[in-house]
């Protein structure tokens, strides 16, 4: 992660969210249908679960963070998991910082859906990052979802997720349920840890904020009568945009190109 001195700059109405562009990153969930991936988004955001099924095109959602004063923003990128534009995808995985990999446990298929996309995005991130000549680390979750489930429906075994992180430091794999909310907070909790990111961004660890405070969110002294006696407080944008494929396009260019190397990409406006 590069620490540079730009802002982003979240507005709307008078709620105007300025996060130093070194603390901005962007998690992508990467899958195949019918896995969980928008469930364990959604148990990220809001705390729910959602049974009815509608196919994901590609869902961008944003969170900020006021962390013990300072401001900290998160992009999540729920991808399709029948990935209709392989160029999108891989524009995806080349913007992301952070990765989420989905496999349902009773889905022989999806797990070797899984390990593709681990080699697709260890190649990618490989050669932006001799382009670049970046030194930093890829943090990523292997998630085994629906451990919910009966045994007598599991199709990959545990020990076979774990060799696919077992080389890797900066790689873990959890057996998660969606559904009853089973490990979702620890495998997040360890992904932000791999990160080098503070640990209050994990769904449990900060309290939940109405964007009507946006206005007193980024002030250091940020303290109301409800929330007081916390550290840690997270917001999400209900409104936010992806950024263009335009934008996102000039932003990979710049890093190879090491114009200034700004991790600057597209405004989000708050309406």
């Amino acid at each position: 992660f590069q620490d540079q001195a730009m802002m982003k700059t979240m507005s709307g109405g008078n709620c105007t969210l300025n996060v130093p562009a070194k603390n901005s990153y962007r998690m992508v969930v990467l899958g195949a249908s019918r896995v969980g991936k928008s469930s364990i988004v959604s148990r990220f955001l809001n705390g729910r679960f959602e049974d009815q099924y509608t196919p994901t095109i590609e869902d961008f959602h944003r969170k900020v963070y006021n962390i013990r004063g300072d401001m900290y923003q998160l992009d999540i990128l729920d991808t399709s998991g029948n990935h209709p534009f392989p160029a999108m995808r891989r524009l995806s995985i080349l913007t992301g910082d952070v990765f989420i990999l989905v496999f349902s446990l009773d889905n022989r298929e999806s797990f070797d859906e899984v390990k593709r996309l681990q080699k697709q995005i260890l190649e990618v991130k490989s050669c932006l990052k001799n382009k670049t000549k970046e030194s930093a680390d890829l943090p990523m979750v292997i998630c085994g979802n629906k451990n919910d489930h009966s045994e007598i429906y599991r199709k990959v075994r545990s020990d076979e997720g774990e060799n696919l992180v077992s080389s890797d430091e900066n790689c873990a794999y959890f057996e998660v349920s969606a559904k009853k909310n089973t490990n979702v907070d620890e495998m997040f909790y360890v992904l932000f840890s791999m990160a080098k990111l503070p640990h209050e961004m994990s769904p449990s660890l900060h309290r939940k904020i109405s964007i009507q405070y946006g206005d007193t969110f980024q002030q250091k002294s940020f303290r109301m009568r409800r929330v007081k006696d916390m550290d840690a407080y997270g917001m999400i944008s209900p409104f936010a945009r992806r950024p263009s494929v335009n934008s996102d396009l000039k932003y990979i260019k710049s890093k190879v190109l090491r114009e200034g190397q700004s991790r600057e990409r597209e405004k989000c406006t708050i309406q």
